[in-house]
């Protein structure tokens, strides 16, 4: 289900959406208006008397928030169809009390969300107080379960409160995502819930609430303790006050253990698509430091984990600055402790997912490093798991997504053993199985983001076939998707990622069919992004990584039509970052090799073109170097030091050395893989040596081939023989 937006963390800068500035607020006679079924009388009860009885840290009043200045007390607190009992004229009063209150709180459940009264009572606060600030308190079923078919009966959220209103109180055709606490004892609890609806009404962080209430809750224990001293006998006194220890203890470690996973879930799912490691490092640092120094093996099912959700974040992010050392062993504690919940209860579906996120993570380390048969055993594992959760969950649709995630990561195995075809079908049966997902559910951001992803792949087992047109098809509709989504959610750094990658791919492709205006204007676009992301986040390697690779292919376009002016500074930016990377893990193949050739051979070219042919056999030479210690597969390596042999035979014929610039092409020639599926790129690089060994018949063979698919890259037409 879509995560709720958390009444702790509320953000200063939300102005209208987190309630009333100060100076702005009218005279009100109530502080919060009750909204509930009478399914949920019992819990609209205690959570009445709670609130009312609840006192304002000292510390804490008068300080002035975002929502005005911090009270003594939250009362009056009006409680619907408990006060207007009496009442000749309901709806008056309802409308009256609501109009006179500071906040609505909604129990929801499916027996609100069913309610005629309770949604009439959300729609006239949105409409009466637009400027007002709306709270949802879950006590039974799903939020937004409604989008999904077959678990509607577990709606929660009553209509009007899933839906957005204007500042003129006016409803829209947009989702609304209240700010929710969930009164659920295997969730929040009540205690750490009600805290929650506390600290949104006031203003501040959940966590200075919880601090300071365990402070007073210290103290009046302790006065009651000293009271107890003086008319007790000492044996009974201590065993009161070790009993009160106890339960204070139990009560404060549930409380710490709620935040932690406020932490870990809600709070980590507002960050991320910030992008701000910085914020989330810190905060899976402090969910961390709560379990240090606590017995492993003594942690309850919950605690254990959430310790393991930490180090799986921590190694996120250890991963995404480019530790990869640090990141595998933080993913190998997490999947150690994921192992044990899961031996404790082999049936659970959370624990299998929360497992399984691991030994793909264990996996995609191999994967970066270029060890694909470590990769496929993990992502096979990780495959069985999700089958498993499906079998034991076969109507959830989150356990779907999750094998689709699995064919995913083996497709893209595939496609790294130049598996074309098979990649293509896998990645053919993810898009569809998707877009049935994504129909389903067409404001479920994950769903989208998984159907941009299958697009992507699927899109680049095409064009290694050799199915250009339809690969470009492909691309255009991730494209148009992604700037929906952007728009629907311009604050989201993964669509803008996403937006960088696939204008990368549409510019390779475009070029591929010979369109150089189409496939510059794609190529500037990608670099648009890339700076975007880049100043989001420059710590992230990931996005480095995709900016420098957007750098570097903007400069061999800009050659190849013809302005090496402007491809020297991309070349240059490009080179810098990929350098800035290699410093960070040499260990990653996508650097210290993929980017690394690339820019050996941009800068080689360019000193082509400035007639510095020692300058590029040098480079060239640093190339051939490179790829023959290559980690990558036999084909790959291969064909990396038959691209690196080629330009080095094209140094050595620039400076007029013609019999060695013949060896350098004849080797790479003898070095050409056999028996193995080429892309079209592939094969371009192919006819091309052929042409310059002499062997003109093999290469009018591939030339055809070529021809047949529409492949019309520039440079290989320049280096092409007549027809």
């Amino acid at each position: 289900m879509p995560r709720l937006a958390q009444l702790a963390e509320q953000d200063e800068r939300a102005g209208d959406k987190a309630g009333p500035r100060p100076g702005n607020i009218a005279p009100l006679h109530y502080y919060a208006f009750l909204s509930y079924s009478h399914a949920d009388a019992a819990m609209a009860g205690w959570l009445h008397d709670s609130l009312e009885k609840f006192r304002t840290p000292a510390t804490l009043i008068g300080r002035l928030t975002h929502n005005g200045a911090i009270p003594r007390r939250l009362t009056p607190i009006f409680r619907d169809r408990h006060e207007l009992s009496a009442s000749d004229d309901l709806g008056r009063g309802i409308r009256e009390a609501l109009s006179a209150s500071r906040f609505l709180i909604v129990l929801c459940s499916p027996a609100a969300a069913a309610s005629r009264w309770v949604n009439a009572e959300v729609d006239m606060f949105k409409r009466q107080r637009p400027d007002g600030c709306v709270l949802a308190a879950i006590v039974a079923g799903e939020p937004f379960a409604s989008e999904v078919p077959g678990r509607e009966s577990e709606e929660c959220l009553p209509p009007a409160l899933r839906q957005k209103y204007d500042r003129r109180g006016r409803p829209t055709a947009k989702r609304a995502e209240p700010l929710a606490a969930d009164l659920r004892e295997d969730r929040d609890g009540k205690r750490l819930g009600m805290l929650k609806l506390i600290a949104g009404m006031l203003g501040v962080g959940l966590d200075e609430l919880v601090q300071r209430e365990t402070l007073r809750r210290q103290r009046r224990l302790a006065i009651v303790a000293a009271a107890s001293l003086a008319g007790m006998a000492v044996t009974s006194t201590l065993a009161i006050v070790a009993l009160d220890a106890r339960d204070t203890a139990r009560d404060q470690r549930r409380e710490a253990e709620g935040l932690v996973g406020f932490m870990l879930g809600d709070l980590r799912a507002k960050l991320e698509p910030l992008g701000r490691l910085d914020v989330l490092d810190s905060v899976g640092a402090r969910a961390l430091k709560y379990y240090e120094g606590q017995d492993k093996v003594s942690l309850s099912d919950e605690a254990l984990a959430q310790r393991s959700k930490a180090l799986t974040l921590m190694g996120e992010i250890a991963n995404t600055r480019g530790n990869l050392d640090t990141a595998l062993r933080l993913y190998r504690e997490a999947l150690a402790g994921t192992a044990e919940a899961l031996k404790r209860d082999p049936g659970n579906t959370q624990r299998l997912f929360d497992h399984a996120q691991n030994v793909f993570w264990v996996g995609y380390i191999a994967w970066q490093r270029g060890q694909l048969g470590p990769a496929e055993a993990a992502f096979r594992e990780y495959k069985r798991l999700a089958e498993r959760m499906i079998a034991l969950q076969p109507g959830k649709a989150e356990w779907r997504l999750e094998q689709q995630y699995a064919d995913t990561n083996l497709g893209i195995v595939l496609l790294d053993l130049r598996r074309y075809a098979e990649a293509g079908a896998v990645f053919q049966s993810s898009v569809d199985a998707v877009e049935a997902l994504a129909a389903s559910a067409p404001n479920n951001a994950d769903y989208q983001k998984m159907l941009l992803e299958a697009l992507a792949w699927l899109s680049t087992a095409r064009a290694g076939e050799g199915r250009l047109d339809n690969a470009l098809a492909q691309r255009e509709r991730q494209i148009a998707l992604i700037e929906k989504s952007i728009v629907a959610s311009p604050g989201d750094a993964e669509y803008s990622r996403k937006a960088m990658g696939a204008h990368r791919a549409m510019s390779r492709l475009l070029l591929a069919r010979g369109d150089v205006t189409g496939a510059l204007e794609q190529a500037h676009r990608a670099t648009a992004f890339a700076d975007s992301v880049m100043r989001t986040e420059p710590g992230n390697t990931e996005w480095l990584e995709a900016a420098a690779g957007a750098r570097l292919e903007l400069a061999a376009l800009l050659r190849s039509a013809g302005n090496p002016a402007r491809a020297a500074p991309a070349v240059r930016a490009g080179c810098d970052m990929t350098a800035r990377l290699i410093a960070k893990d040499r260990t990653v193949r996508a650097w210290s090799e993929d980017l690394r050739l690339a820019c050996l051979h941009e800068r080689a070219r360019l000193a082509l073109v400035h007639r510095s042919p020692q300058e590029a056999l040098a480079l060239s030479r640093e190339a051939v170097a490179t790829a023959k210690a290559s980690s990558d597969t036999p084909t790959d390596a291969a064909l990396a030091r038959a691209s690196a042999l080629l330009l080095t035979g094209d140094a050595f014929a620039a400076g007029g050395r013609v019999t060695e610039a013949r060896n350098a092409w004849s080797a790479a020639i003898a070095g050409w893989p056999s028996n193995v599926a080429l892309s079209p790129w592939d094969l371009a690089q192919q006819a091309v040596l052929l042409r310059k060994v002499g062997n003109h018949g093999r290469a009018r063979q591939i030339e055809a081939r070529l021809d047949g698919i529409g492949f019309r890259h520039p440079e290989y037409r320049l280096n092409r023989g007549p027809a």
